[in-house]
Formats: structure tokens, sequence, C-alpha cells
């Protein structure tokens, strides 16, 4: 094994010696960026990837928890100017743990559930509620510190006292201040997700009622009529306006490309949106089946027999004016009194009716015609299939226009003309950079193949040489005596029995070691006569 990699090197540095100063430059640079590239390869791939461990530390803390990474051997590194300190994402967790168990970090964690642990029996009621208001200001800051972007937060509740003997109660308020980090600014989403999660953390929160700030002092949300917070200066109003006329005029501008062809025509759609939201509440009484009145009474009164004289029912007239039957003077008089009252109901209909926000109140569509591309199109074929598509309502007081007028095409021509002229400028650099490149290694495998044709050209002449060598030691060997020993002779015995390439080796180190034997040797076949 010792001997093949004594031979690899020979060969190899057989070859490099054979190249000329170029030759050797370029490979001893090759060579040299080939292992640098490796070495950044390896060092990238086997570098750890840095997660966060504790953020928004005070310089106390800091210090003590960079003293205790460096004295377990944890390797670390500083962000935000040393607020920040960041470990490796396999070891966050484990690390976090065994600093948390020996109590870091330890004024940063102030605020939060942690004021609550240190009260006792001998804390008033104010300051129980002090110190809730200020664990829960902590929590939710903890809470929206997590999010991206977002590098510090400060919340501040206002609790007023509840009234026991009141209907009415002063609202809970919430103010928060927002630092992100630089270049990263907050949507409307992540602010409506702020305004959400405040709201919910405090019982009895209305969301209208949380105000968010950046650092700068622009204020992220503001109240709106309906309750909702939105975004301050984008209102959710003016989006949804704008994504609703920008459907609408998407669908006619697809429709007007199909008919005239693109780049034809201009479509602008205006809509006027109702955000109001109403609730209606109406009772409804019908009659369908033809019922009767409501209420109906009946009465009537019957008499039978004698009245006055001898003959008639005689008696005593009651208090209410009626004659008690029991009292006549015959017994043969009857009196029957009946009274009947119904009351039939109707059917009645309550009916709760709440309409969603965002009803079209009226809807204007102009659109503009090339008159070269509409010349055989009548605009009011147009105009009749867009307000049916569009859903034109004229008692709604919708309006569509559609109106030919002749474009102005140079500043598309020209454009065309410039992306035409870019894009074959792009190709031609294409082409040239094909072309180069194909030169660069047509060079380079030109440059390799001569060297390397060299290389072989030299290590022939080499080899026939040795082979000449190789050949007279064997006739020398031949004609002197066996007893008579010399190194070359012991060197060629012992090739024979390699490969050719070992025997060649072989020789090349025997001239290197003993040059004067062999010196000696190729005198002697100079001076003496061949047999």
């Amino acid at each position: 094994m010792q001997q093949r990699l004594n031979s690899a090197l020979t060969r190899f540095r057989d070859t490099f010696a054979a190249f000329t100063a170029g030759q050797k430059a370029v490979a001893v640079i090759g060579t040299a960026a080939l292992l640098l590239a490796a070495f950044l390869v390896f060092r990238w791939v086997s570098a750890p990837s840095y997660a966060p461990l504790y953020s928004n530390l005070s310089g106390e803390d800091a210090s003590a928890i960079v003293d205790e990474l460096t004295a377990e051997g944890v390797s670390y590194e500083l962000a935000d100017g040393g607020n920040t300190i960041m470990v490796p994402r396999n070891d966050v967790y484990s690390t976090r743990v065994k600093l948390q168990g020996k109590g870091l970090p330890g004024n940063s964690g102030e605020g939060g559930y942690g004021l609550l642990e240190g009260q006792d029996l001998t804390t008033s009621t104010s300051q129980e509620n002090t110190n809730f208001k200020r664990a829960m200001e902590g929590e939710v800051a903890n809470t929206l510190e997590a999010m991206d972007g977002v590098n510090t937060a400060i919340v501040h509740f206002a609790m007023p006292e509840k009234k026991v003997f009141s209907d009415e109660q002063d609202p809970t308020t919430a103010s928060v201040l927002i630092d992100t980090n630089p270049g990263t600014e907050l949507n409307e989403e992540q602010v409506q997700s702020m305004v959400s999660l405040v709201a919910r953390s405090i019982d009895s929160l209305d969301p209208k009622n949380v105000t968010i700030s950046d650092s700068s002092g622009k204020l992220l949300t503001a109240d709106t009529s309906d309750g909702t917070s939105g975004a301050g200066i984008g209102s959710t109003r003016a989006k949804q306006t704008a994504l609703f006329e920008s459907q609408m005029q998407g669908k006619i501008q697809d429709a007007l490309d199909t008919w005239v062809g693109p780049g034809n025509s201009t479509a602008t759609v205006t809509a006027d949106l109702d955000f109001d939201k109403a609730v209606t509440d109406s009772l409804t009484y019908s009659n369908e089946k033809k019922n009767p009145p409501i209420s109906q009474s009946k009465s009537s009164e019957e008499y039978s027999g004698n009245v006055g004289g001898t003959d008639g029912a005689g008696g005593v007239v009651g208090p209410d004016g009626q004659m008690d039957p029991s009292t006549t003077a015959n017994g043969g008089g009857t009196y029957k009194d009946t009274k009947e009252t119904r009351d039939n109901a109707l059917d009645k209909v309550v009916e709760r009716r709440e309409s969603a926000p965002g009803k079209v109140n009226r809807l204007t569509i102009g659109v503009v015609l090339d008159a070269t591309a509409a010349a055989a199109i009548q605009p009011e074929v147009i105009k009749d299939q867009i307000a049916s598509a569009a859903g034109i309502d004229p008692e709604r007081g919708d309006m569509i226009e559609v109106d030919v007028l002749p474009f102005d095409k140079t500043g598309a021509e020209n454009a065309a003309a410039e992306i035409a002229a870019a894009k074959a400028a792009d190709a031609a650099d294409r082409k040239n950079a094909m072309i180069r490149n194909l030169a660069i290694g047509g060079g380079v495998m030109l440059v390799v193949l001569m060297a390397w044709w060299q290389a072989r050209r030299r290590s022939k002449a080499r080899d026939e040489a040795t082979s000449y060598v190789v050949e007279q030691l064997r006739l020398d060997a031949a004609n002197r005596a066996p007893a008579i020993e010399s190194p070359a002779l012991a060197a060629l015995e012992a090739a024979e029995n390699d490969e050719e390439d070992s025997m060649r080796d072989e020789l090349i180190a025997l001239v290197e070691k003993q040059p004067e034997d062999v010196a000696a040797l190729l005198r002697g076949w100079l001076v003496e006569p061949r047999k």
C-alpha cells in the first residue's frame, strides 16, 4: 500500500514538473480555490442555526446569562445591542430550563403574574387591584411581543372602580404602544389581531375602546360607527369599496377584451355602497281565510205566559228592573235571557330583519371604445350587454355610458418596441455569454489536453529511456559472473517481480539514492566491448 502511494505521489510530482510556469500557476490557483470553496461550504453546513433565547434583557440579566453560558460552554451571539441573546436552535429550550433553575433572568421578569406571588393577608384591596392591573398589563405586553415584527409592547389599562348601586358603569379602556423591528410595518390584519387579543384579555373590555399606536406616534386604530376598530388612515370601508369596484371593473374589462380586443377599450366603475347596519321589526295581521270580525256579542230575552190582571204574570220588581218569576201570581209564565260573546283570532306574523352592510346604493359605469377597433360594433349593443352583466337598475339610479373615441397608441407602440428591443438585447447577451463560456471552456480543455499530451510525451520518453536502461542492465547481468553483486543488479532482480510501474519507480529511486553506482555502470557499458 505504501509502495503504491509513493508511486502515485511520484507520478503526480513528475506530471506537475512537466507543466509550464503558467500551467503550474493555474493548477495551484485552481486547487486553492477548490479547497477554499470546500472549506466555506463545510463551515456553512456545520454552522448551527441560532434562535433567540431571551429578548429585552436588562444589562444585569444579560451579563449574568452570558457568564453562565460561558461557564456551561454553550455558544451564543448577541443581538439588538446586547438586549437579545441567541443560542443554537436545538439548545434553546434545554438552556432556558437550566437558566430558570438558577433564577435567571431575574430583573427582566418583573411584571406579569409574578407580581401576584408576594401577596398575603396584609395586602389591601387597593394594592391588590393595582397589582392585578400591572400583572395583566405585563402578560398582555409579553404576548404582543411574541408576534413577528414586534420588538417592544407597552400596555396600559384603565379599569374604573365598579359601582355597586349604579346601573351605569364606566367602561374599561386600553392603550397600547408598539415598537416594531426596523423595516417592519404592521398591516391591518395584524392590528385587528392585536385589538382582538387585548379586548379578550380583560373582562368587559370593548374592542372599540382599545387604542394602538406605534413608536412614531402614528395611530393604528380608530373608532368607527359600527363599533369595530380598523386601521387609522386606510379605512375599511374605502378598501371594501375599492375591492368591489376593482372586481366589477375586471369582469367588464375581460368582456370588452373579448369583444373588441385587448387594448381597444377602457372601463371605469364607481360604486356607492351602504355600510350602515339596519334592523327592522314588523308585526303583520292577516285575514286570508275571511274570518268573521275579531269580537262578536249577542243577547236575547224571551217571555211567555200572562202579563198583568188576573191572567197575567205579576210579582215584585227586582233591583235590576226585572220581574222576579218567583213572585208571579200565576205560575204559568216563563222568562228566558241569553247572552253570547265570541272572540275570533287573526293570523299574526312578527318579523325581525337585519340587513348586512355592503348594499349597493348606486352604480355608475363608463366605457370608452377605440374608434378604429369598434367601427363595426354598435355602442348600444355593448351598452345593453354590460348593463345585463353588471345588473344595472335604473330605478336605483344606476347609470352606464358607452362612447367611441380614437385612441392614441403611440406610447403603447413605443413601449412594445422598447420591450422587443430589450428582449432582443437580452437574447444577444445570453448568446454572447454562452459563446464566451464555451470559448473559455474550450480554451481550458485545450490547455488541459496540451498539458496532458506534453506530460504523456515526456512520460513516454522517460519510459523509453528507462526501458533502454533496464535492457542494458539485463544484458550486463547476463555477461557478468553470478558471484559479482551490484546494487543495480539487485534492483533489477527485485523489479522483475513487480509490475512495470513499480519497477520504473524503483529504478528512478535507485538513480537518486546511488548515482555513483549507476554512473559507473553506464561508463562500463561505454568502455567494455560487446560480446
